[in-house]
């Protein structure tokens, strides 16, 4: 688990150790920061593999090999990698049309490996099931030579005042700040923007930096509407029981008095 991951770089200094046996670290289940990424692979070594799927394909649909983690391409890192044999991997519309590369829509997976339904739940089948794929409710694009790039869970989407927001290109950006050694991204209730874009911001030890000074460097990278509103600066971050970040967690003090969960 990155969470994991993360916890070694902060904590255990693996630069310390003898790694020289170590050949290979499968990582996945969640995005991981690529500058994160970049400094485990200098601090532990060139051994990291990803991997991504879900329970509903039976396990991996993408990988991003070891030969593919090349410092010197630090955008592939935030990639997800390629399909695997034996599974059909796309980007679609709402209306189950595969998208060129470049264009973002949803993940979907067939396969000879995919699950034929939810049991005794036909509902639920019918929300993720379409034509053969499986929709895994994660937003991503394709480039040109068929690595994929996640870019958020489709109900993570942050719209404000009429812009689509992912929160993991926002993440992304916040995480290479040198004061910030992990960082969630949620939208919360907005009466001017609908919802506003609010960064949850770890810091490295002994190291700061203020909201104004990040909201100014998300801006300058990304643009005014990517900046976050609003930071609150915490000692972890919450995580579910398998290691996730606990997105629900941290929208629910922001949300609870609202009807519904979009603004």
């Amino acid at each position: 688990m990155p969470t994991i991951l993360t916890a070694i770089l902060d904590q255990a200094s693996p630069e310390d150790f003898d790694l020289s046996s170590l050949e290979t670290v499968i990582y996945g289940a969640s995005p991981i920061s690529p500058t994160r990424l970049l400094e485990a692979m200098e601090r532990i070594g060139p051994v990291f593999q990803q991997i991504y799927g879900q329970m509903e394909t039976i396990g991996t649909a993408t990988t991003l090999r070891r030969d593919e983690h090349s410092p010197a391409d630090p955008d592939r890192l935030s990639s997800c990698g390629r399909a695997v044999l034996g599974a059909t991997v796309a980007v679609v519309d709402d209306d189950g049309n595969e998208l060129p590369a470049g264009q973002i829509g949803e993940i979907a997976v067939r396969g000879r490996a995919t699950m034929l339904g939810y049991r005794n739940m036909a509902e639920e089948t019918a929300a993720v099931m379409d034509g053969g794929w499986i929709k895994s409710g994660d937003m991503a694009h394709r480039d040109d030579e068929g690595f994929f790039y996640i870019v958020d869970r489709k109900k993570d989407m942050i719209i404000t005042g009429g812009f689509n927001v992912y929160a993991r290109e926002v993440e992304d950006v916040v995480a290479t700040h040198p004061a910030v050694a992990n960082v969630a991204v949620i939208g919360i209730p907005d009466h001017k923007w609908g919802e506003a874009v609010h960064a949850v911001v770890v810091l490295r030890a002994g190291a700061s930096v203020d909201r104004v000074e990040l909201a100014a460097f998300v801006k300058e990278r990304k643009g005014p509407v990517h900046a976050p509103k609003s930071v609150d600066f915490v000692e972890a971050l919450p995580v579910t029981t398998v290691g996730k970040v606990d997105k629900q967690a941290l929208r629910a003090p922001y949300w609870s008095a609202e009807s519904r969960q979009v603004h």
